[in-house]
Parts: structure tokens; C-alpha cells; sequence
């Protein structure tokens, strides 16, 4: 859910907006990224379901905040 700002959101092969208020949903096993490509602050709340909550089992493909590791699964 955008609480403010816009999200640029990147769900498999489509890429789309999220504006204030809106929310989408990410199937598992689907490659997504979530972007702030606008001026204003992007605040959102995250909602995650399913019977494992954990983030141990998230794959980074890239990332520019230093946050892959060594550990990181690949897919080809």
C-alpha cells in the first residue's frame, strides 16, 4: 500500500505505477523490484502472507544498497 509518493513497480515482464492509496499484489516466485522514480518521499506499508513470514529466503538479482552477499541463490 503507497502511503505517499509513487511506486514504479516491476512484477515479472510488467511495469506499472502505484499512486497513494493503492496497493498490488507480488505472486510468489514472481521477480519484482519497487522503484521511487518521483520527487516526493515514497512511504509504503508492506503486507506479507503465506505460512513462512522469514526473509531468509529472498533472492537479490541486483541491488544497489550493498545488500548481496556471497549466499545469494542464482537462477539461470
Amino acid at each position: 500500500m503507497v502511503v505517499s509518493g509513487v511506486a514504479t513497480v516491476t512484477c515479472g515482464d510488467e511495469v506499472f505505477t502505484v499512486n497513494v492509496n493503492e496497493s498490488t499484489y507480488i505472486p510468489l516466485d514472481i521477480k519484482h523490484s519497487l522503484a521511487n522514480t518521483g520527487r516526493e518521499l515514497l512511504e509504503i506499508i508492506e503486507v506479507q502472507s503465506g505460512s513462512y513470514l522469514g526473509e531468509d529466503d529472498i533472492v537479490r538479482f541486483e541491488d544497489q544498497y550493498g545488500r548481496v552477499n556471497e549466499k545469494v541463490k542464482t537462477y539461470n
